[in-house]
């Protein structure tokens, strides 16, 4: 009688094992939305502005659940946390009544600015290039030669390449638009308004921090969340 007791015991230890080498298999499945930003300020985020005596909240502040980001002095709000391979998306519109102007979306944000902007990636949202992508100081990208664009010798920035928008998808200005940034590996692909705008490679593979840029004109954002995965 002793013998099928055992055998039972046994069977019953393998079984809560492999039940718990289960539960942590699924723990390591699709990774919850981090929510970057809370809706109600903005812990969690540091600047960059150019100028002496310059505030974070002489530039950015919290309206109705959105940052508002008056445009000058030149400058970034940037995440405290770095990351590598996500799915960034968030809500973006120019200030109603107001002229739209310049911005953008920093990726991979690589060591202090040299000047109103680090070593990065960014996806542009200035009025009418919005999906544009752009590298600058030496950060890679590759993409259709059809679609390339560089600027050389710019008084702040040096010389700088990147890439134009497949096509628009932007909304008139004041209303609201959505960014779905897709960075994995060394690709980036770009979808504003559920339209697929840019896709590019050859990315420098490395984690950092996310940027939005203070670049001239007010401009706001909202529902900003992040999801991570694997390359």
């Amino acid at each position: 009688m002793k013998t099928p007791f055992l055998l039972t015991a046994f069977a019953a230890s393998v079984l809560i094992v492999a039940c718990s080498e289960k539960q942590e298999t699924t723990a390591k499945g699709p990774t919850v939305p981090v929510e970057l930003f809370n809706g109600a300020n903005l812990d969690g985020w540091s600047h960059v502005l150019v100028g002496d005596g310059a505030k974070k909240e002489d530039v950015w502040t919290v309206k109705d659940g959105a940052i508002v980001c008056k445009g000058e002095p030149l400058g970034y709000l940037f995440t405290n946390g770095s990351y590598q391979n996500y799915t960034l998306g968030f809500d973006w519109r120019w200030a109603p009544g107001g002229t739209p102007g310049n911005s953008g979306v920093l990726l991979r944000i690589a060591g202090k600015p040299a000047t109103f902007m680090p070593k990065c990636v960014e996806a542009q949202l200035k009025h009418e290039s919005a999906g544009d992508i752009w590298g600058f100081f030496g950060a890679k990208v590759d993409g259709p030669a059809d679609r390339f664009q560089e600027v050389k010798g710019n008084e702040s920035l040096g010389d700088f390449k990147g890439y134009r928008k497949i096509k628009p998808a932007e909304k008139p200005p004041g209303e609201w638009n959505h960014y779905e940034i897709k960075v994995s590996g060394g690709n980036l692909e770009l979808k504003i308004n559920g339209e697929l705008v840019n896709q590019v490679s050859g990315l420098d593979v490395l984690a950092g921090p996310i940027g939005l840029q203070s670049e001239g004109a007010e401009i706001h954002f909202r529902n900003i969340r992040l999801t991570e995965s694997e390359e």
